[in-house]
């Protein structure tokens, strides 16, 4: 089975790269967009959800600055 394991900054700590692309956006003229967060995708096959969940905690994810969700793809 294809998974998509979507890893984003934990919410209340800095982003720097969201921050950029913000204020880079928002001097592009796109006033109303706010709270850019940037994160990685990760799409792998798996026997099971279970196993991606163990996969992303154990190797994919920092889980003291990233909060993750998987998907089946």
């Amino acid at each position: 089975m294809l998974f998509k394991v979507l890893i984003t900054p934990k919410k209340g700590l800095l982003d720097p790269q969201g921050r950029a692309v913000e204020e880079l956006l928002q001097e592009k003229g796109y006033e109303g967009v706010k709270n850019v967060r940037v994160g990685k995708v990760v799409l792998l096959e798996a026997q099971s959800e279970e196993q991606v969940h163990e996969i992303a905690k154990k190797i994919l994810v920092n889980d003291l600055i990233e909060d993750y969700t998987v998907e089946r793809a």
